[in-house]
C-alpha cells in the first residue's frame, strides 16, 4: 500500500452504501482503523463514494479523529474545539485551514528537529558511553561465572577508542586468572 503512495499514485478507497470501505489497490475491504494506519504510514488516499463519486476524504478523516478521540487519550483540547466551533462563519474561517496546516508542519519539522538533537547527543554523551562500557564489563565478568559461557566479541563503534581496548584487554586476563582460579 505504501509503496503506491510514494510513487505519486493516490490509492481510490471506495465507500459504498453499506459504510464499507474497499480499498481498489489491494482489492479487500477495508475499516477506518486501516485508514489511520494509512495515514500514519504516510500513504496518499482518496475515499470517494461508490455511487455518486462525490469525494468523501475529509468526512472520513474527521470520523477517524472522532474515534481516535473517543477511545483513547484525548488529543485536541476541549476549549480548542469551542475556539474551532467558533470559527465556523466568522469572517477569519477562510484563514483557518492554512494556518492550522502552516502550524501543524512546523510543530512536525520542531518534533524531527528535536529527535535528530536527542539522537546526536546521546551519540555524544561521554556518560552513555561509559554506561556502555560498563555493560560490557558486566557481561564479561558475568560469563566468568558461567561454566562454558564464553563472551561474544561484538564489533565495537568507531567512538571507542584505545580506552575500550586496554579495557578489554584487562578484562580478558581477569578472565583468564579467574579461570585458573576456578580449577
Amino acid at each position: 500500500m505504501a509503496s503506491d503512495s510514494k510513487n505519486g499514485g493516490t490509492v481510490i478507497i471506495k465507500k459504498y452504501a453499506n459504510r464499507r470501505l474497499y480499498n481498489t489497490s489491494t482489492s479487500s475491504y477495508i475499516t477506518l482503523d486501516h485508514l489511520a494506519q494509512m495515514v500514519k504510514d504516510n500513504v496518499d488516499f482518496q475515499v470517494i463514494d461508490a455511487k455518486t463519486g462525490a469525494d468523501l476524504t475529509h468526512a472520513i478523516l474527521t470520523q477517524i479523529i472522532m474515534e481516535e478521540e473517543s477511545a483513547g487519550e484525548q488529543m485536541l483540547p476541549t476549549n480548542f474545539l469551542r475556539q474551532l466551533i467558533s470559527m465556523y462563519g466568522n469572517s477569519m474561517q477562510a484563514f483557518l485551514p492554512g494556518y492550522l496546516e502552516a502550524s501543524m508542519d512546523h510543530f512536525r519539522d520542531n518534533q524531527a528537529k528535536m529527535r535528530k538533537a536527542i539522537e546526536e547527543s546521546i551519540g555524544a554523551n561521554p556518560l552513555a558511553q561509559i554506561a556502555q562500557r560498563n555493560m560490557e564489563m558486566f557481561k564479561a565478568a558475568a560469563a566468568a561465572f558461567v561454566p562454558g559461557g564464553a563472551v561474544k566479541d561484538e564489533a565495537k563503534p568507531v567512538t571507542e577508542g584505545d580506552d575500550l581496548d586496554a579495557l578489554r584487554k584487562q578484562m580478558a586476563e581477569m578472565q583468564q586468572k579467574l579461570d585458573q582460579l576456578s580449577k
